[in-house]
């Protein structure tokens, strides 16, 4: 393999790109394994390559329908875009392609269907030509195919670098889906604690909020800052209704995603909204109630264990408005306070992509990734296939 492996451990590239459609998270990682059986991880360099309007509606479209030349150029493209974010990120962090053991892409997501398969596009060989490394890709894949969801798989980094040493832990994510991750105390994990992590997909990130900006402000990728919600009033019976959906009701280990909430579905979010008397502003803050509403209504259904403290990462975590609704919804006497990832550790931008880069280490190391109580399946998996660079 290439890259160091010293005391110092190993450096990997780690790509990501959600549901979000925002762009490519790419962070260049250094771990190495502690003797209590978890993992440190440095943060050395983080880059984002936005995707331009026409890429994610290349994206969106694909999402939806297309041919097979189609999406034969999507996978090519894909790759290209990130190996861009690879390489910028390499050099943000001042390291060589001979001090990367590995770029771990997650690819991105076009078509998740749990229970039966999953599909991400980002072509590995294209990557590899053109990083000079080697790269771990395709990770889903194998869970699913053990019987798991495929997801939530930063479940693992959520435990082995980011558990507080004395209380329970809520990591929720807030990307175009919103996902949680509940972690008990570190010391719990020497004493079989990891068999008792659970995560599960909670509902709608920022998917709806941006789908809803895009279609009724022109030309505003997102509600920057909250300020559009902020100015609008929640229309309650909306956030009711969409509460009502089967899949807030499923217990999980779940996962879902662009193909529930979809275009059609923001359409129809609209619609309601518009029949209800809403101007512009209340559908923005009425779909950001939506996700603060569904965070809640997960944590009351599925968490019974004593969490002190929710986490949030993300982009989501970045709106003022979002994480003000999710602190009054998930308040209750003596309900765990809330905080945001950036002050515990390191940007939480770059977080869902150094948790592939984790996954990229494990697999290198023949380690599993998976969380089978998390995902659902048979038992733990190495995860993602090898794409060797050229020596």
């Amino acid at each position: 393999m290439s890259g160091a492996l010293d005391a110092h451990g190993r450096i990997l590239v780690g790509l990501m790109s959600g549901t979000s459609l925002d762009g490519i998270s790419a962070a260049v990682a250094q771990f190495r394994d502690l003797p209590n059986g978890r993992v440190h991880g440095e943060l050395l360099g983080f880059t984002h390559r936005a995707y331009d309007r026409e890429e994610r509606a290349r994206l969106e479209q694909a999402m939806q329908e297309g041919t097979a030349r189609a999406y034969c150029r999507m996978q090519a493209d894909v790759g290209d875009w990130m190996a861009d974010a690879a390489l910028a990120a390499m050099t943000a962090a001042g390291v060589t392609a001979r001090e990367v053991a590995a770029v771990a892409s997650h690819g991105q997501t076009l078509w998740h269907e749990p229970g039966h398969s999953t599909w991400q596009v980002g072509d590995a060989a294209r990557i590899a030509e053109r990083t000079g490394c080697d790269v771990v890709s395709d990770f889903r894949a194998r869970d699913v195919a053990a019987g798991g969801q495929g997801a939530p798989l930063v479940t693992m980094a959520d435990c082995l670098l980011f558990a507080h040493d004395t209380q329970w832990r809520a990591l929720q994510n807030i990307g175009g889906i919103g996902n949680v991750t509940v972690v008990p105390p570190a010391p719990m994990h020497d004493r079989g604690g990891m068999a008792s992590v659970r995560a599960f997909d909670t509902g709608p990130g920022v998917v709806i909020i941006d789908g809803v900006v895009r279609s009724l402000y022109d030309g505003l990728p997102y509600d920057r800052d909250g300020l559009l919600a902020a100015n609008g009033d929640v229309l309650e019976s909306v956030v009711a209704d969409a509460l009502r959906h089967p899949y807030f009701a499923d217990a999980p280990p779940k996962s879902t995603g662009r193909e529930l909430f979809s275009r059609g579905y923001i359409a129809r979010f609209i619609d309601d909204c518009r029949a209800a008397g809403a101007s512009a502003a209340d559908i923005v803050a009425t779909a950001t109630a939506l996700t603060a509403r569904s965070v809640a209504d997960q944590y009351r259904r599925f968490i019974p264990e004593p969490v002190q403290e929710v986490v949030l990462s993300g982009g989501g975590a970045h709106n003022p408005t979002l994480v003000r609704m999710i602190e009054a919804a998930v308040a209750r006497e003596n309900g765990p306070r809330v905080c945001i990832f950036d002050a515990l550790y390191f940007d939480g931008e770059a977080k869902e992509a150094v948790a592939f880069a984790l996954l990229g280490f494990l697999h290198l190391s023949g380690r599993a990734g998976n969380v089978p109580s998390a995902t659902g399946a048979r038992g733990p998996r190495i995860l993602g296939s090898l794409t060797p660079a050229v020596r």
